[in-house]
């Protein structure tokens, strides 16, 4: 099973204020262990809601919206991908997570990601293709992209 894992946003987060050497340092550690363990698929950091953009969908139109957005709250300042096998495994490496902003309260939401065999009937062999195709594509692009900013750096 996967997992999304959504760091919320705080003020500080959403004002721009990067983490401490400290607070990345025991980060870094801490996506380690997960990696070594096999379970880390993803994880990154967002920018402020105040460069990021909304798009309402009503019917055939499109409304772009920009940041920033109100209810810091409610916006996710980063995330992690973990493929592991219950939402309390998820929760049991979530709790062993450092707290980005010690001395501050962090909140993080744990969502299981949809697998093909949720949608039940509804997933043709055509739509489990779609599903998992875009993840092995969309790696695949993204470690083609990787490599050519590289090269041309």
């Amino acid at each position: 099973m996967r997992f999304m894992v959504m760091g919320k946003a705080t003020v500080e987060s959403e004002g721009g204020v990067l983490p401490s050497t400290e607070a990345m340092v025991a980060m870094g550690r801490y996506n380690e262990e997960l990696v070594k363990a096999g379970v880390l698929l993803a994880a990154d950091g967002l920018h402020p809601s105040s460069k990021g953009a909304r798009v309402l969908f009503d019917g055939d139109d499109r409304t772009v919206v920009d940041g920033p957005f109100a209810e810091t709250k409610e916006l996710v300042a980063g995330y992690s991908i973990l493929e592991v096998g219950s939402l309390e495994e998820a929760i049991e490496w979530v709790k062993r997570a450092p707290n980005a902003s010690p001395g501050l309260v962090g909140e993080v939401e744990i969502r299981r990601i949809f697998a093909p065999e949720d949608f039940g009937d509804i997933a043709t062999d055509e739509v489990k293709g779609f599903m998992d195709g875009v993840g092995e594509q969309g790696q695949a692009d993204a470690e083609r992209y990787r490599a050519e900013q590289r090269d041309g750096d």
